[in-house]
């Protein structure tokens, strides 16, 4: 999959990871990138950057990820790339709330389906199209600070598996974004001061974009702009327990560092 002369829309598309692929995808010549968000006065400026168009929408219901693939459509004649990246965070176990378990299963999930739902027919149709979807490297591993965020990220996982299962041999290709710690307002906070044990490795949202740009050239179904979450993938299937045990010890090392001891 090459981006030149493709038709690219990307949800969450107003600042971090969204951002970087927008202005990614348009270096590589899409002929038309569209940023997708509920901020709408910073998917215009990200739009007017990249020559794009923005659409505000609420990923979480379906009708407006209808009507954004619908009115994408009429402009461009069709949608080559969809890029499902929007997303939100909470911390939290089991007393998080259930409004908190409902709004990130509608974005991190629900917004997924809502927008393959919208586009796959007409890939099928002319038996071409991308889909990319923005998980987390939680959705492979876990999350020791957010059981909200953690089974969320795997069920987007778990879809993106079932999507290229479902659709690889009928033209439509299928990435899932795992990545870790990333620079942006949702693991730094909107101030940029935000604590937290993923900020030893981060990648820049241009980082990332660029390892999607490989992964979509090399049609491979992950995209892990940190090497060594594979080793941990690897490590959590050779040994279960094992990795649990490690686990454990990264959650006592992550509160120990929030209670500055």
């Amino acid at each position: 999959m090459e981006m030149k002369g493709k038709v690219v829309v990307v949800t969450g598309g107003a600042s971090g990871i969204g951002a970087a692929l927008a202005r990614r995808f348009a270096q590589e010549g899409a002929a038309g990138v569209v940023v997708a968000d509920l901020d709408e006065a910073q998917a215009q400026a990200v739009a007017a950057q990249v020559g794009g168009l923005a659409v505000r929408t609420d990923v979480s219901i379906e009708a407006e990820v209808q009507a954004l693939i619908g009115r994408v459509t009429a402009h461009y004649g069709r949608v080559d790339v969809l890029c499902s990246n929007a997303g939100v965070a909470t911390g939290g176990g089991l007393q998080a709330s259930n409004a908190d378990w409902q709004r990130l299963w509608e974005v991190n999930l629900m917004a997924h389906v809502y927008g393959a739902r919208a586009v796959v027919p007409q890939m099928l149709r002319r038996g071409e199209g991308y889909l990319l979807q923005t998980a987390s490297a939680a959705g492979l591993l876990s999350h020791p600070e957010s059981a909200v965020y953690a089974v969320t990220k795997h069920a987007a996982v778990a879809l993106a598996e079932w999507l290229s299962i479902q659709y690889g041999d009928k033209g439509i290709r299928v990435s899932c974004l795992c990545p870790q710690g990333v620079r942006t307002p949702m693991l730094m906070g909107k101030e940029g001061d935000r604590k937290s044990f993923l900020q030893e490795n981060m990648a820049t949202p241009e980082q990332v974009a660029d390892d999607v740009i490989e992964a979509m050239r090399d049609e491979r179904f992950l995209v892990l702009p940190h090497p060594e979450v594979l080793d941990y993938l690897r490590g959590k299937t050779a040994d279960v327990e094992r990795w649990l045990g490690g686990m454990r010890k990264l959650r006592a090392r992550s509160e120990r560092a929030r209670q500055g001891s």
